[in-house]
């Protein structure tokens, strides 16, 4: 006997349609005053594990259950009864790694693999331990429209993607999380809880799970503080909570945080800290919570206990744009007040580059700085799906600038004082491209994707043509990254390169974890060079045009890795056009 529940506040009346049969549902109560319940329906029936259902709201046509494990027929179809006790975990003992010893690796599933399954990519954990890889953070996995996307328009948000589990559902991404833990890897995975995708999206139906008091760029606004927001809350809340306790996933990156739109006493964020906290405390394996924001705001990672939102860490954008702007040359768009080595050097120092200075695109003073924060607290990148997707033909760095300067930016954000984060393919300079992609079935809304991606891109000077279909499957095909590049030539270099730096900070401790103020930058804007000081390493970079010679540490220092052929000498490090070198200061070097 199962019983089954839905939300449904505004329904006269709820049917279950269950093996070919409708049953009606009862009111859970009927007391105006029982908060916690009033708006709920429930119904037992016997049924068992694999068993299809759907709803059916006062008469209409049967829709998939809003809290669905398993989509096996899409987004449209009837929702299938799964057990989540039936799995054998194996990894019962694995502890993640802290954000301050963590090395992140994004990766879209339907492209990190020819096949784009859960099953595949756990074949190749072994590239991303020898690597040095900590942490595996998952591009969204619910279920979306389609069989191909990048899954930030996912809609039924408690299901697993069918395309990436197949048959299995949910047990193929638990296998996938023990085969990660398995193999001392972490999995953080990529949540979305600021708006749905355009189709597939029945909750709207079910109750006011939406308002129209705010907007955000995708429509109306998730419900967080109006009437009867402690139900959508509760829904937001407990799929999080999920995916931490059923799949034992290690954490959760929230995307577009400040899209949030919420003016409750307890920011939903607060509460999701909260609860996960208890979760923690109940399951004793360690979860973090990273944000995606676009305010520079330093009060997102300030524990609860001084009155922040509390996520442990959050991406800086301004680091990705301070280094892409000055390798490239790119100052168009988010990059106009980016490009010059001062701001490199800012960005490296404080995390923010905006903090309390005006913002050119926003047209308004950003930010503010993040003083005596712990440097884990922030994730370092050159590279990302959005910096690489949102790109016209979603070009990879490594298009544009040379082999030396990769190298340098590798050597920047992976010896930074902040949480390094990859991008599937980075570490060889895959050339495959990771272009925007989707699998929209209706075809009003596939051109109006298609229109879109072109129209957004014209203003730039892109001809329509030079665009790439986002419905195309070729488009698809042409961003899964080719595993056969990976031991040849200055791909394999490049591997070599990024394990040697990982190697070098796993060995190094005190890396990250510390005041950001406690990382020293000197800089010439004239002769180019730049040398970061973490530590006990000293990152010495050359952004001119020819040979240049930068400052080793004070004191005496031994060099570690090149970029190129690099010399120490008299006080200095002599390095060619657009390289670096990994310094080491000795103990009797001063600080």
């Amino acid at each position: 006997m199962h019983r089954f529940t839905v939300w449904a506040p505004n329904a006269d009346r709820v049917d279950i349609v269950l093996k070919g049969e409708r049953l009606s549902m009862r009111r859970v109560t009927e007391d105006a005053h029982d908060h916690a319940n009033r708006g709920w329906w429930a119904v037992e029936a016997e049924t068992g594990p694999g068993d299809r259902y759907a709803f059916s709201l006062d008469g209409g046509d049967p829709r998939p259950d809003p809290r669905s494990r398993f989509q096996p027929d899409g987004v449209h179809g009837a929702s299938q009864l799964v057990g989540h006790d039936a799995y054998e975990w194996r990894s019962e003992s694995f502890r993640a790694a802290p954000l301050s010893a963590a090395v992140i690796y994004e990766l879209h599933l339907g492209t990190f693999t020819a096949e784009g399954t859960l099953d595949a990519a756990a074949k190749k954990l072994d590239h991303l331990v020898s690597l040095g890889v900590t942490h595996v953070e998952l591009m969204p996995v619910n279920a979306f429209d389609g069989e191909h996307g990048w899954g930030y328009d996912g809609v039924c948000w408690y299901a697993p993607h069918r395309a990436y589990t197949g048959a299995d559902g949910p047990d193929a991404l638990k296998r996938f999380v023990d085969a990660c833990h398995e193999a001392g890897l972490a999995v953080v995975l990529d949540v979305v809880y600021n708006h749905l995708g355009p189709s597939g999206n029945y909750l709207g139906e079910f109750g006011p799970y939406f308002t129209e008091k705010y907007h955000t760029p995708w429509g109306a606004a998730l419900n967080l503080d109006g009437e009867h927001s402690d139900h959508v809350r509760r829904h937001i809340i407990d799929n999080a909570l999920m995916w931490l306790r059923d799949y034992r996933i290690d954490g959760l990156r929230v995307d577009a945080v400040h899209a949030l739109l919420d003016r409750s006493t307890t920011h939903l964020l607060q509460q999701l800290r909260d609860e996960v906290d208890m979760l923690e405390a109940e399951t004793g394996r360690p979860n973090v919570l990273i944000a995606e924001s676009d305010q520079n705001d330093p009060r997102m990672t300030v524990p609860r206990s001084a009155h922040g939102v509390g996520m442990h860490a959050q991406w800086s954008d301004d680091f990705h744009h301070a280094l892409h702007a000055l390798v490239t040359g790119e100052r168009d768009g988010w990059y106009y007040d980016f490009g010059s080595i001062g701001t490199l050097a800012k960005a490296i120092r404080s995390a923010f580059v905006h903090d309390g200075t005006y913002s050119t695109i926003r047209g308004r003073t950003h930010g503010a700085a993040p003083l005596g924060a712990d440097s884990s607290r922030f994730l370092a990148y050159i590279q990302n799906h959005d910096q690489i997707g949102n790109r016209a033909q979603g070009d990879r760095i490594n298009r544009t600038i040379s082999l030396q300067e990769l190298k340098t930016c590798a050597a920047l954000t992976l010896l930074s004082p902040y949480v390094p984060m990859l991008f599937q393919g980075e570490e060889w300079g895959a050339s495959t491209p990771f272009q925007y992609f989707s699998d929209h079935q209706g075809e009003g809304l596939a051109e109006a994707v298609r229109t879109g991606r072109r129209n957004e891109f014209k203003e730039f000077g892109w001809k329509p043509d030079d665009v790439p279909d986002p419905q195309d499957v070729e488009t698809f095909r042409r961003s899964k990254l080719d595993w056969s590049e990976v031991e040849g030539g200055e791909h394999a270099d490049l591997l070599k390169w990024h394990r040697s730096l990982l190697a070098l900070r796993k060995a190094t401790p005190g890396l990250s974890g510390r005041p950001i103020e406690r990382t020293a930058v000197t800089f010439d804007e004239g002769e180019r060079w730049l040398v970061m000081r973490n530590g006990p390493l000293a990152v010495a970079c050359s952004f001119a045009e020819g040979p240049v010679r930068a400052p080793a540490p004070e004191g005496s220092a031994i060099l570690l890795a090149s970029s190129d052929e690099c010399v120490l000498d008299g006080g200095r490090v002599a390095l060619p056009a657009g390289g670096c070198a990994v310094l080491e200061a000795k103990p009797d070097a001063r600080r």
